[in-house]
């Protein structure tokens, strides 16, 4: 269904909860908390909590409809490591992209105790129990929380788009939202920078703004570069 990078807008998303076992985590448990142990003593602030991943997926009639099973931050982050091998599953999980009254986007940088240290995108994170609405993975509740977390923007104070944006490359699919604030990018990103001063131990280091393709950087997930290209082509 995915295969090469692309974007595809849907009207809606239809995530279900259906907990089951992940073989992939089970035929690899020692090996999986040998190097997580081992990362943790590098950067002690990760957790093994429990995340989220989609193991069945469909597009259809303006509609992603898909299934979550639960594992451990461990087995997750041991997958993406292993270059996701076909494992059953998809990283699936939603994203901000903040738009500012001017037309540009501003991406956060992640500081150097987080799993991605250095990486450039969206506010955004792997799904887990605090997204689950009686069967239901709400991704709506997921990346307005993320965005609270990671920017200390509430979302009350910017104008959702329509719909979501999904920027799929291989296993990967990222759900955007388009989030539209009033002020331009230079004061955002002021306002931005001051949330994360106030922060004991920010998830971000910085906020980058996006004009358009001059302005991406090496460091960009995927995913957000499939996303603005796109969005910037349009």
């Amino acid at each position: 269904m995915i295969g090469t990078p692309k974007v595809v807008h849907v009207d809606r998303l239809e995530l279900a909860y259906e907990p089951r076992p992940w073989a992939f985590a089970d035929a690899n448990r020692r090996r999986i908390d040998a190097v997580f142990t081992a990362a943790q003593a590098k950067k002690p602030a990760l957790f093994n909590g429990r995340v989220l991943v989609m193991h069945r997926c469909d597009i259809d009639n303006g509609v992603l409809n898909g299934g979550f099973l639960e594992t451990d931050y461990a087995s997750f982050t041991y997958w993406i490591a292993s270059g996701r091998p076909d494992a059953g599953i998809h990283d699936c999980f939603g994203a901000v992209a903040v738009m500012s009254a001017d037309g540009a986007f501003l991406l956060g940088e992640m500081a150097a105790h987080t799993y991605n240290a250095g990486q450039i995108y969206f506010p955004c994170g792997t799904p887990d129990r605090s997204d689950i609405v009686g069967n239901t993975v709400d991704f709506d509740f997921s990346v307005r929380r993320e965005l609270k977390e990671e920017t200390g923007l509430d979302s009350s104070d910017l104008t959702d788009e329509p719909g979501w944006t999904l920027a799929m490359d291989g296993e990967v699919i990222c759900a955007v939202k388009v989030m539209r604030s009033k002020l331009d990018a230079a004061p955002l990103r002021a306002q931005l920078l001051q949330n994360l001063a106030r922060e004991g131990q920010p998830e971000l280091a910085d906020i980058k703004i996006i004009r358009g393709p001059a302005d991406f950087h090496p460091k960009m997930r995927p995913f957000a570069r499939i996303f603005l290209a796109a969005r910037f082509a349009a």
